[in-house]
């Protein structure tokens, strides 16, 4: 590619060169897109999982404890008191590998009694707590 300005050839006339140029930025552009990792993008998914054996001795595993108005606390049906709550679940949970309780609460229960329960739970080295609600009744 070159240029003439004037009308006279008098003196040395440069044309840059710009075929060179042209290969070099190509072979970068090529390199970069060979080096440039590709993202996978996507949503993370979970496979379904083969259903697990069953063990010949089921333990119960479902511990529930439930806040009773009046400041009463039970756990799988058992009476208990707040102070003694987290030494209990602590004793229950020692040796389980799954530590997921649950949380019922009456309607006459406050839910930072609930919240108390929960907090409780999770001192005592609960990893997973739930909470059991009334079935809702669904109008016909």
């Amino acid at each position: 590619m070159g240029m003439a300005v004037g009308g006279s050839k008098k003196g040395q006339v440069s044309d840059p060169n710009i075929v060179p140029l042209i290969d070099v930025l190509l072979v970068l552009i090529i390199i970069f897109m060979v080096l440039t990792p590709k993202v996978a993008t996507g949503l993370p998914t979970l496979i379904p999982q083969p259903a697990p054996k069953p063990n010949p001795q089921p333990e119960s595993s479902t511990v529930v404890v439930q806040v009773m108005p009046g400041g009463k606390v039970m756990i799988n049906e058992e009476p208990s008191d707040w102070d003694a709550l987290g030494a209990r679940l602590s004793d229950i949970f020692k040796e389980r590998a799954n530590k997921v309780a649950f949380v019922k609460g009456d309607k006459a229960v406050s839910f930072a009694q609930v919240a108390r329960a929960i907090d409780i739970m999770r001192g005592a080295g609960i990893e997973h707590v739930g909470l059991i609600t009334p079935a809702v009744a669904t109008e016909e």
